[in-house]
């Protein structure tokens, strides 16, 4: 009875071995079929690390000025009779802007004018009796002095009228009227902006530190929001001879170049806008595409190509330090060298070690200017 049950027991451990074993064949013939197994290689475009030479250049933030510009006042005090123009127009200078009312002045202008006639006729006949030396010297001089008090009342009068007609100093743009017609005026009362525009100059700070880098002369870069798109050139004209002692910065002004060929560049006095000063001297740099890099908290990668072992092309993760952007380029401080080819485009779809293959068709190709109109 015992040695049928012993048996019975063996021959369950056999059979259960052979189950056992049937199965872990399987388990190994499925482990190493995954092994072969591959997932198809992914498509994505590629750039090459350039090295290239940048320049230097310093950034700040400005505050645009006009050329000229100045709050159109009144002269004289009196009553708005005519406004010549609505507002926001281009004029030359000499142009009449307003004319006062001069009713009272140009009454009081016949009657100095009368007055000087009269000064002069007594001073006509005084001079020819008094060179027949009939009348003193006395009477004479005192001919002479009505003429001449008869006379600086009549321009006088010519100022005080000439005053009330305003006229624009210098070729600009108007801004907003800020009185009426009808409405009395008292002498320096603000009436509208003229404002030239071209040239168009823009002032901004830099550390002290950069005063050694920084001349005259040197170019600048000049963009703001107000014209997305547009980069403007200028050269710097002056530096302040004085360090502000709170913020230890000095204060830079630059002339833009000469922006009459456009009707609205978009720039007006005050706006705030980025400048780039441009310095004379470049260094070398390695770059590659914005879109080659995968921007992470962990740190910033970038999937180099390299040859498989079966021929083909698998991509490999490369950490990397990050500099300077310009366009859609950044520069590789560390991590990278020249020539190597990275992944430009499709980089989310990657892992380290991923099957790729090449299609470089509808690209677009990078700029350090991009021109998102023809992109």
């Amino acid at each position: 009875m015992i040695k049928r049950i012993i048996l019975t027991i063996f021959g369950l451990l056999l059979l259960i071995g052979a189950l056992g074993g049937i199965k872990g064949m399987q388990i190994g013939a499925l482990i190493a079929a995954g092994k072969e197994m591959r997932p198809p290689p992914t498509t994505v475009a590629s750039a090459s690390v350039e090295a290239v030479q940048w320049g230097n250049s310093i950034s700040a933030i400005g505050t645009l000025e006009a050329g000229q510009g100045v709050m159109i006042t009144a002269e004289a005090p009196g009553r708005v009779d005519k406004l010549m123009f609505s507002g926001g127009e281009r004029v030359k200078a000499g142009d009449i802007l307003v004319q006062q009312d001069v009713s009272s002045e140009l009454s009081q202008l016949e009657q100095a004018q009368s007055s000087l006639s009269l000064a002069q006729s007594n001073f006509t006949r005084i001079s020819r009796l008094y060179n027949n030396k009939v009348l003193s010297r006395a009477e004479f001089d005192s001919a002479k002095s009505q003429r001449s008090s008869a006379q600086a009342q009549l321009d006088g009068i010519q100022v005080t009228i000439d005053k009330k007609q305003i006229v624009a100093p210098f070729d600009g743009r108007l801004g907003l009227s800020l009185v009426d017609v009808g409405q009395d005026v008292s002498a320096g009362v603000s009436i509208v902006s003229l404002q030239a525009v071209d040239p168009m100059l823009v002032n901004f700070s830099m550390p002290q530190q950069a005063l050694a880098r920084v001349k005259t002369g040197y170019d600048i870069q000049l963009s703001t929001d107000a014209a997305p798109g547009q980069t403007f050139t200028g050269k710097i004209n002056a530096i302040n001879t004085q360090i502000d002692s709170v913020t230890r910065s000095v204060l830079v002004q630059a002339t833009l170049d000469s922006i009459g060929g456009s009707e609205d560049p978009g720039l007006l006095p005050g706006m705030y806008a980025n400048v780039e000063v441009m310095l004379p001297e470049t260094s070398p740099v390695l770059t590659v595409p914005s879109t080659a890099v995968s921007f992470a908290t962990y740190g910033d990668s970038v999937f180099v190509l390299e040859a498989s072992d079966t021929g083909g092309l698998t991509a490999r993760q490369q950490f990397v330090q990050l500099g300077e952007r310009r366009g859609d380029f950044v520069a590789v401080t560390k991590g990278l060298e020249a020539g190597q080819q990275v992944v430009s485009d499709g980089v989310f779809k990657l892992r380290n070690g991923a099957n790729v293959v090449l299609n470089e068709e509808g690209k677009i190709a990078p700029s350090e200017n991009p021109d998102p109109d023809n992109t």
